[in-house]
């Protein structure tokens, strides 16, 4: 359970801290009602809470993070929950003519199949995951195609698109391609950057130099406090990942690249002009883990006070008992405050 965070008198030290909390359903209780609505097998109640998404923000007035960026993210976190599928199927069979629940639906055979695929290393990924892995993409790139033709705006659908592109090795330019027609709408889309940052890594057959030229070509262009400048982190993180030995311990503690991560906060998590949405805990999440990693506890600090006992673990996963980690690196860099 959580434990409430306090700050001190004399400074911004928050205080009772927990254990790392991930659940995205606890973290941001805006979720709240559509968990709920999933749990329940409510397809009207998880229709009413995007709609009201949809019709809350305009996407002009709040750059940052607006409804468009907001129902990406909920459709990610709806995939994620076990089962849902059952009546998103029910939902897309009922309403043929609605885009959100077959757009919801790929989602979740999105999350399925990369769940039996696993994060390993193609080499250690058998044919019969290969094989089911494939299959539940090609589920969802058949809805995702039907729902941007009927909407070629439709953000979540293009994102999820940039998903099955990968999964199913169509190649960097077909990926390229979606992200364009995408990036034409919505063209600062913090979750299609972050998949197509995946793509252009040397893992999915791009190189570091395409990874970091991407990031830094969307803090180039997003507005001062957009969340763009965490897709530095998470460049540096994966390029951290990858290496061994000497070169993975000195990666991250090199004046280039602390120099690196201190600008991209500057510009987006740390900037007067930002306002958190549902993303923020991705963001600072990846610029407290880069810093840590990198021995730049001052630097990470700022990250920590925002997140308490919050975190996306995505990244952090790739830190052995990374639990341990996050609470260790937490103490460090409060500890320089």
């Amino acid at each position: 359970m959580t434990t409430t965070s306090t700050t001190t008198d004399d400074d911004e030290r928050p205080a009772a801290l927990s254990e790392p909390v991930t659940d995205p359903f606890t973290t941001l209780p805006d979720l709240t009602p559509l968990r709920d609505a999933a749990q329940a097998g409510d397809w009207q109640a998880t229709q009413a809470f995007f709609t009201t998404l949809d019709s809350t923000e305009n996407p002009v007035e709040n750059p940052v993070e607006n409804s468009v960026e907001k129902m990406s993210f909920a459709a990610g976190q709806l995939a994620g929950l076990d089962g849902v599928e059952t009546y998103l199927e029910q939902a897309a069979a009922d309403h043929p003519a609605d885009p959100l629940p077959r757009t919801l639906l790929a989602e979740r055979y999105i999350r399925i199949g990369w769940a039996i695929r696993s994060r390993a290393r193609a080499e250690r990924v058998s044919r019969d995951q290969f094989a089911q892995f494939h299959d539940w993409l090609g589920r969802a790139e058949r809805l995702l195609i039907d729902v941007c033709a009927e909407q070629p705006g439709n953000a979540a659908a293009w994102t999820a698109r940039l998903l099955t592109a990968r999964g199913l090795e169509l190649g960097h330019a077909e990926a390229r391609r979606r992200y364009d027609r995408l990036s034409a709408h919505h063209p600062h889309h913090f979750r299609a950057q972050s998949q197509l940052l995946q793509q252009v890594c040397p893992k999915w057959s791009g190189s570091w130099e395409a990874a970091h030229s991407f990031a830094q070509e969307c803090v180039a262009a997003a507005p001062a406090g957009s969340h763009a400048g965490a897709l530095v982190a998470e460049a540096h993180i994966e390029h951290w990942a990858d290496l061994d030995g000497v070169e993975q311990r000195t990666y991250l503690r090199s004046v280039s690249v602390r120099n690196e991560l201190r600008s991209a906060a500057r510009e987006s998590v740390l900037h007067p002009d930002y306002a958190p949405g549902w993303n923020w805990i991705a963001a600072d999440s990846a610029f407290a883990l880069a810093f840590s990693i990198g021995g730049h506890a001052e630097d990470a600090a700022a990250h920590f006070v925002s997140l308490e006992d919050r975190v996306n673990e995505y990244q952090w996963q790739y830190l052995p008992g990374w639990q341990a980690a996050f609470v260790k690196y937490r103490k460090s860099a409060l500890a320089t405050l």
